[in-house]
């Protein structure tokens, strides 16, 4: 019992990790165009980070390379279908979505993305500290700094696209839950958790690369280019260095 209140307990702050960083934008305010170029393309470089050094790699040392690929697959599809259905409904589709529309479809994409992937990250913390409770502190610890720009990632287009603050936090706070449930998932189905994570893994890295190519990327080239490409670059190399330092 110790264990598993131990593993809720470093879930749950590593879920909430998301609504401190949605907190730190709806106390900031509404940030300049420039501002919301570098936190979009800076989330999507931390993205692209979580996918190439973290999910993906992991996936293919846990599972075959078909169950990766697959789950990879039907990652991107399943973002695809949730972005088409993310239409406002009655719209005439050939009419291009207004900038506060985009905006706000945008904020729940990446919402969506961050559950998804939220789940596996659990699973990894239980996991963890079953074998070990300081390897699992740490992978907490690592989903922690993940979750906090994720967090901040969802704000911003929400913010901008006139979403009142306490949907924003309830959207976060409701994310926030996807963790400490991925734990729970990870702790009732341990014996066979392998033949399964593998594929959660690759899922989470194809949604979250849809979700950085096709949205993220091209509305922060919008608002600012160079400033667009700056927080990119700098989200991608300091996340990636983090995941690489430490422990996964």
């Amino acid at each position: 019992m110790q264990d598993l209140w131990e593993i809720f307990k470093i879930s749950t702050i590593a879920g909430l990790a998301t609504t401190l960083g949605s907190l730190l934008v709806l106390l900031f305010g509404k940030p300049q165009e420039r501002i919301l170029a570098s936190l979009l393309a800076g989330a999507g470089g931390v993205m692209l980070a979580v996918v190439s050094v973290d999910l993906l790699p992991n996936a293919w040392k846990i599972g075959p390379p078909l169950q990766v690929g697959l789950g990879f697959a039907l990652g991107l599809f399943f973002m695809l279908i949730a972005d088409r259905q993310l239409k406002t409904p009655g719209r005439d589709s050939s009419l291009p979505l207004t900038r506060r529309q985009r905006l706000k479809r945008t904020g729940l994409l990446v919402a969506t993305g961050i559950a998804l992937h939220d789940i596996p990250e659990g699973m990894a913390i239980a996991i963890s500290q079953e074998a070990a409770p300081s390897l699992g502190l740490l992978i907490a610890i690592a989903i922690t700094l993940h979750n906090l720009p994720e967090g901040m990632a969802t704000t911003a287009p929400l913010t901008m696209a006139g979403i009142r603050w306490w949907k924003i936090l309830a959207l976060n706070i409701g994310i926030a839950v996807f963790t400490p449930l991925g734990a729970l998932i990870g702790l009732l189905a341990l014996e066979g958790v392998e033949n399964s994570l593998a594929f959660f893994l690759a899922f989470a890295a194809g949604a979250m690369t849809f979700l950085v190519f096709a949205e993220l990327i091209p509305l922060s080239r919008e608002r600012h280019p160079h400033y667009a490409l700056l927080g990119g670059t700098i989200g991608f190399l300091f996340f990636a260095l983090i995941s690489m330092l430490l422990p996964a």
